[in-house]
């Protein structure tokens, strides 16, 4: 409901016209009660993309892939199978028409960091390397580099796209090929 508020007056008047209290008042609710559910105006527009790499961890933990560059491949592919292929994240799909800003990319800067924090550490504890160290940073920022290309077209691709994960699938396979050479 809140998500939906904010998406219509983004699309209304832009985003930074657009506060807080006025996407309270037009979902019902108080402004108290939107901050239960996001820590600022940015991150209602990442509901989607916070979803959708959630389980990235949880499916790193668990692999039993012997290879950390098989085991990120797959882990993306189940985030972008896992995706509901009818939300497209309307931050990206009308980032033009919402007037979106500085405080969106910094919103989704964080989001990217965490998952590069993510990967780098998982691929750490698979080498014995430090998580800062060449090797998990390359293998998170090119893997994750790759994965975020193939949202993007998916996303600018319409109503013609095809499943997310055939984007991402096709974007890893020369990333993961290299990586995995090693």
């Amino acid at each position: 409901m809140l998500a939906d508020a904010a998406a219509e007056l983004f699309l209304e008047q832009g985003y930074t016209k657009t506060t807080v209290d006025h996407i309270a008042a037009r979902a019902g609710v108080s402004r108290a009660t939107f901050f239960n559910y996001f820590a600022a105006k940015s991150d209602v527009m990442w509901l989607d993309l916070d979803a959708a790499v959630a389980d990235l961890p949880q499916h790193l933990a668990t692999s039993t892939e012997s290879s950390a560059v098989r085991a990120v491949e797959d882990a993306l592919l189940a985030a972008a199978r896992a995706h509901d292929p009818d939300r497209v994240p309307w931050a990206i799909a009308q980032a033009e028409v919402m007037d979106v800003g500085a405080e969106l990319v910094a919103s989704v800067a964080t989001r990217v960091t965490a998952q590069h924090q993510a990967v780098a550490s998982f691929v750490a504890g698979r080498t014995g390397e430090h998580p800062g160290s060449l090797w998990p940073q390359t293998v998170a920022g090119s893997m994750l580099g790759a994965a975020a290309a193939a949202f993007g077209v998916w996303v600018t691709d319409g109503v013609g796209r095809r499943p997310l994960v055939e984007y991402v699938g096709a974007a890893l396979t020369p990333v993961v090929a290299g990586l995995d050479a090693r």
